[in-house]
């Protein structure tokens, strides 16, 4: 089943929890403390798999964990780090969020890995509070949990030249009859129902691939049809073979369809509708109105558009359309065809940024760096919360709440506490 577009869930590791632990042994006076640190959350990957060329795996797998890391011991013992994971997908896929829809990452290139989103951080053991005035910290961090995301995986096939034209125009019989493909065939509508992908060879020892997208209908851009879920195929093309059929058996215009059908790929992308294209008039050997094939080339010669004439059943002009689109996609650069601006990498090192609100007589602190901190305080020992105070005036909290007119007996809220100003 070729499945081209899901959702899934990834997540990275929890980090690991630093220890509380103090040095006992029977002649050491004092130890001191010695708890180690919790190991770091693993990390979640993507990679390219050539193996793979659908989504399919991911019908029914829809949620990916990476280990957690472990908990820090004593003796200064480190908690191991949680392993990574990886995630393969086909060549051609691109990951986005899900809530905002922004390109996370495009695996279009070959044994491609690209890190997607990172594990959280392990909490500090009890050793590294220890200073002159608070010899025997009681307290340690907690580790940082993983991060959660939806995510889209959404296929785009890596072809050089796209098929391009109405159902039942002989994009599929053209492509059987140039490659070694074998895609379904029968003169009816929506025959294609999954693009099918096809290696052309030409004379001159060159090659090229070849992508038979199903039919495009009027309203495709917004869906109608098969709709979105075939023009995406046709995003990574640096060619299009628009096939008209001038049989006259369908009772269609040609001219009506070649506009119609760039009418949709303006609507789709601008940048698509922008992308070569050669006219190609399809069932020639039987015709049954020249007037159709004149019309047709004579829009050609309008739009200054490269024209051919072709019988997939006889061969009439298949082979010199070959050869000319294999010259033409010489000097057709590879371009990066998906838009990619400020990747992604979710990551829980944000930059230190919290804001605070007063709703209803309470101040409200928000911020990743703040609530962070507040879930790796234990609240129930005072050591650890002069910490977590000492960290908070670092971190400029103390001054925005003055800046912002707190008295003593005020509430402030971090995540679901409410701490008392004083």
């Amino acid at each position: 089943m070729f499945t081209d577009y899901t959702k899934i869930i990834i997540k990275s590791g929890d980090g690991g929890n630093g220890a509380i632990s103090f040095r006992r042994e029977k002649y050491v006076a004092a130890g001191g403390p010695d708890g180690g640190d919790g190991g770091k959350g693993g990390d979640v990957y993507f990679k390219v798999d050539k193996d793979k060329n659908t989504l399919v795996d991911f019908r029914y797998n829809k949620k990916f964990k990476a280990q957690n890391g472990e908990n820090g011991s004593g003796a200064r013992c480190n908690g191991k780090y949680g392993s990574d994971i990886y995630i393969g997908v086909p060549r051609g896929t691109v990951i986005k969020d899900a809530e905002t829809g922004k390109v996370v990452a495009d695996l279009s290139e070959p044994d491609q890995v690209e890190l997607v989103l990172r594990g959280g951080r392990g909490g500090k053991g009890n050793s590294h509070f220890a200073t002159p005035t608070r010899q025997v910290p009681r307290f340690a961090q907690d580790g940082e949990k993983g991060e959660e995301k939806e995510i889209i995986l959404e296929l785009k096939l890596l072809a050089d030249v796209g098929l391009l034209g109405f159902p039942n125009v002989g994009k599929s019989t053209f492509l059987s009859t140039v490659t070694s493909a074998r895609p379904k065939i029968a003169n009816y509508e929506f025959t294609t129902l999954e693009p099918n992908l096809g290696v052309v060879k030409s004379k001159n020892g060159d090659s090229f691939v070849i992508a038979d997208i199903p039919g495009i209908i009027e309203g495709a851009s917004e869906g109608v049809g098969l709709g979105l879920q075939f023009l995406r195929h046709i995003e990574r093309t640096r060619l299009l073979l628009h096939l008209v059929d001038v049989s006259g058996e369908s009772g269609r215009n040609p001219v009506e369809d070649f506009n119609t059908i760039n009418a949709e790929l303006k609507k789709y992308s601008e940048k698509l509708s922008e992308r070569k294209q050669i006219l190609v008039a399809t069932k020639i050997d039987s015709m049954q109105d020249d007037n159709l094939l004149l019309e047709l080339e004579s829009l050609a010669k309008q739009k200054n558009m490269e024209f051919f004439k072709i019988s997939s059943v006889t061969g009439e002009g298949v082979n010199e359309l070959l050869d000319y689109v294999s010259k033409i996609l010489k000097t057709l650069p590879k371009e990066q065809l998906v838009e990619i601006e400020d990747r992604i990498v979710y990551t829980l090192e944000d930059e230190e940024k919290f804001t605070v609100e007063r709703i209803n007589g309470i101040f409200v602190v928000k911020g990743k760096a703040v609530e962070s901190l507040m879930r790796r305080v234990n609240i129930s020992d005072n050591e650890s919360l002069y910490y977590f105070h000492k960290c908070l005036r670092d971190l400029g909290v103390d001054d925005k709440l003055r800046e912002m007119g707190v008295k003593e007996g005020d509430i402030v809220k971090i995540l679901d506490y409410e701490l008392e100003w004083e």
